[in-house]
């Protein structure tokens, strides 16, 4: 390497939409040297960032040690690269492998978090996944298939604990995703929302149940770029009026009057302090 080594940027594009992108992830992509993005997961827009003398690389045909050659040769020659993934990167982001080259080889790099794709589709159905009394705890997973699950982490074992759960890699194995929530627990009825390709403009949202969504998916002939979402916090019903008047609610403590924070008091709090301020008389 030369004494003007460059720098390796892994940054998040998000989950397709260009707006969704951060600003620092844009401002990194438009200033690069060098543009290596996941062409099959993140669209043309967003590679349009580059500058007009960047050179630009798609991915999705190429194997790991020529997208290491790339970045490799152009930080020997002093240039910043950005390597442009989906989603955010830390979030089955296959950059483990790349970061053990960069760090065999002595390279700088850092990344740049971006919009997952599961954040991105509970915005999409206007979900808390975090609901009070309902779920308070978010696994994010994948079925087994041609990559091992590791020890304890069968999706079994880990729907046993009946939380918001968000399924990735997993759309073609509904079957066996249904059998698997069943035998761990989940209701018949339990809320299932299938997101496809969230952040395009082809998105697409199948609701249903884990009586049905099997079916549901299969008909519409959905095979990949989708995330399967489950839980009771996936109810559509949670935020309408009528249901929390039917069915009654638990509120968050935060904007709650009767809850006292570090940057307020209880609505029986101030109204005792001001029963003692009024109390108090001025001095003779």
């Amino acid at each position: 390497m030369s004494d003007q080594q460059g720098k390796v940027y892994f940054v998040g594009s998000g989950p397709g939409d260009p707006e969704l992108i951060t600003v620092k992830a844009r401002r990194i992509i438009e200033e690069a040297d060098v543009v290596v993005y996941a062409d099959s997961l993140v669209p043309q827009e967003i590679a349009d960032f580059a500058g007009p003398d960047a050179a630009v690389y798609g991915s999705k045909d190429m194997a790991l040690p020529q997208i290491m050659e790339i970045m490799l040769t152009a930080v020997a020659q002093g240039k910043t690269v950005a390597r442009v993934q989906s989603g955010d990167p830390a979030v089955y982001g296959a950059i483990i492998e790349q970061m053990r080259v960069l760090e065999r080889e002595g390279v700088d790099y850092e990344i740049i978090p971006g919009v997952s794709a599961a954040f991105a589709a509970a915005a999409l159905l206007k979900t808390e996944l975090t609901v009070p009394e309902v779920s308070q705890t978010i696994i994010m997973t994948r079925t087994e298939g041609r990559v091992a699950m590791p020890p304890k982490e069968q999706l079994r074992d880990l729907a046993a604990h009946g939380c918001s759960l968000v399924l990735f890699l997993s759309v073609t194995r509904m079957t066996k995703v249904v059998r698997e929530l069943r035998a761990a627990g989940y209701e018949r009825e339990t809320p299932v929302a299938v997101v496809y390709r969230v952040g395009w403009p082809e998105e697409q949202v199948i609701r249903g149940t884990l009586t049905d969504i099997a079916a549901k998916v299969r008909d519409s002939k959905i095979n990949r770029q989708a995330l399967v979402m489950v839980g009771e916090a996936m109810n559509p019903d949670l935020r309408s009026p009528e249901y929390v008047e039917e069915h009654g609610s638990a509120v968050s403590h935060l904007y709650s009057e009767d809850y006292t924070h570090l940057f307020r008091l209880s609505r029986e709090q101030q109204e005792s302090r001001a029963l003692a301020g009024a109390g108090d008389s001025p001095a003779d």
